[in-house]
């Protein structure tokens, strides 16, 4: 069995770098800092979200598959330092080589941790690699669109076509699975502001199980799954989660049998 990583990125404006780049001082709380910048991205570009690299990496979620069982957590603790889990993503990566899956992996998550990791200095050489220490990721590499050692679903499903594309959320209770609970990604800052660190853990989680649902179903589709081996896969996730006292499982669960109940 591959390995395959699905992942999940929550960020919170970089205030450190808001400061530096506008010369803006200890007179400004953070959040007047952020403020500031939201209303001026707002007034030159009609929107108050912050370029890519101003996203600062709060919390990485991963699913991981293997042939030892389905796993699922937040990388690192709410207080680790913003390069300690780039640096730990990418150290899964150097390890098992696994098929990265992602929902706007491509248009997001992916260029913040480009970003971030260059900001930081965080090596990650294989996944960078295009075939010059691997002669096979000459031709199935992390970085090229057309490989597919990463899998962006949403853009692979819209045919990579942005007016396509469907919202995670929806598609994902369209298929019978929870979505989103409580939170989405516009409250994440107000959120991890408030001292609601775990709940923003937590709601990440929660999206990357639904990516990999949402992956099953896809991969049912494709002919790897047959229907007997994508229930098995279905109902691996549900026991794991059923397993744990999170109440946010508790949540997720309670919600799926509400929208296969529907």
């Amino acid at each position: 069995m591959t390995p395959t990583l699905v992942f999940d990125l929550e960020t919170i404006p970089d205030v450190d770098g808001l400061r530096r780049l506008n010369g803006w001082g200890s007179d400004l709380t953070d959040v007047q800092v952020v403020e500031a910048a939201q209303a001026a991205r707002m007034q030159s570009h009609g929107t108050d979200f912050l370029p890519l690299h101003l996203q600062k990496i709060a919390v990485v979620g991963c699913v991981f598959r293997d042939a030892q069982g389905f796993r699922v957590k937040t990388l690192g603790k709410p207080d680790d330092p913003e390069a300690a889990l780039i640096a730990g993503f990418f150290k899964t990566i150097d390890h098992y080589t696994p098929r990265l899956v992602s929902w706007n992996g491509s248009g997001f998550d992916l260029p913040v941790l480009h970003y971030r990791s260059l900001i930081h200095a965080v090596p990650a050489p294989r996944y960078w690699d295009t075939g010059e220490d691997d002669r096979d990721f000459k031709y199935n590499n992390y970085i090229s669109r057309y490989h597919n050692r990463h899998i962006d679903l949403m853009d692979l499903l819209a045919k990579y076509n942005g007016r396509a594309n469907a919202p995670l959320d929806e598609l994902a209770k369209l298929c019978g699975f929870p979505g989103k609970l409580g939170m989405d990604g516009s409250q994440v800052w107000r959120a991890w502001a408030s001292g609601q660190q775990e709940e923003v853990r937590a709601y990440c989680e929660t999206d990357v199980v639904n990516t990999w649902l949402v992956y099953c179903r896809f991969r049912l589709l494709k002919g790897e799954l047959d229907p007997v081996a994508y229930q098995n896969e279905v109902d691996l996730v549900r026991q794991t989660l059923a397993a744990s006292e999170a109440p946010h499982w508790r949540e997720y669960l309670a919600a799926w049998d509400a929208e296969a109940g529907g």
